[in-house]
């Protein structure tokens, strides 16, 4: 059974989806499991914050980086089969400025047993979930969205259908177009028109970072510390434009 672990502030806004048609019925035929995990249970404070402004200025909120590594780890911490050796566990961040999600993606993940989904909100995500927590970084265009939790209902539904037993015609999942995968995804200005090559250089963006400075994923090891780059904290516009220029995607 490949099991997919959503993790998001908004998990009402899953269930829905799954409860129709073909992924229902992979479900009830315990092919797929889905399970949703709300990150404000993984908060420190009383008023269960995910989210705080950017260092070096700038619109939005950004999430934080400790509910969402409490909750990965918690997640992988449990006795199941997510920390069995013997089960390939795969940890995905929604992002824009991800790998655009191909029919090959799908095909990839089709072959874990876990898959862990980290559900954006707000401005973005602070850089060290993509950096130390994730293992890659996923878009499923070139536009943005709200937040994640339409692209991990994407990746559900197009990995669920190749997994063994949930079409029940395997035939037909042979004969779809998308499964006879080119070497070479075509550029998106062929696919999308040459105008997405100015949307994806508004999408790109530079990494973002907030509270807290310094992250110490190990309370009891102090020498592992996830820290904000110091030029973010100085306070001098002139040196955080020249460093988000530099790190601009």
């Amino acid at each position: 059974m490949l099991r997919f672990h959503v993790l998001t502030i908004f998990p009402q806004m899953i269930a829905p989806y799954l409860g129709e048609s073909i992924l229902a019925r992979a479900i009830k035929n315990k092919k797929i499991a889905v399970r949703t995990i709300d990150i404000r249970k993984y908060t420190s404070d009383k008023h269960h914050s995910v989210d705080d402004k950017p260092y070096g200025g700038g619109a939005g909120m950004l999430m934080k980086v400790e509910p969402i590594f409490r909750a990965v780890s918690a997640l992988t911490a449990r006795k199941s089969k997510i920390q069995n050796p013997k089960f390939k566990t795969r940890i995905i961040l929604f992002s824009a400025k991800g790998k655009q999600f191909t029919q090959r993606d799908a095909m990839r993940l089709s072959k874990y047993d876990n898959i862990i989904m980290i559900c954006g909100r707000y401005e973005g995500v602070d850089e060290r979930v993509a950096k130390y927590v994730a293992d890659e970084e996923i878009s499923v265009g070139p536009y943005v969205l709200s937040g994640g939790e339409l692209p991990a209902l994407t990746v559900i539904d197009a990995v669920s259908r190749l997994v063994p037993g949930v079409l029940g015609n395997r035939e037909s999942l042979r004969e779809e177009s998308f499964n006879v995968v080119p070497r070479r995804a075509a550029p998106l200005d062929a696919q999308f028109g040459s105008r997405s090559q100015k949307l994806a250089g508004r999408i790109g963006e530079y990494p973002q970072y907030t509270r807290p400075e310094i992250f110490y994923p190990h309370t009891k090891n102090k020498k592992i510390a996830w820290r904000a780059p110091k030029v973010l904290l100085t306070g001098n516009h002139a040196k955080i434009q020249a460093w988000r220029k530099k790190y601009s995607k």
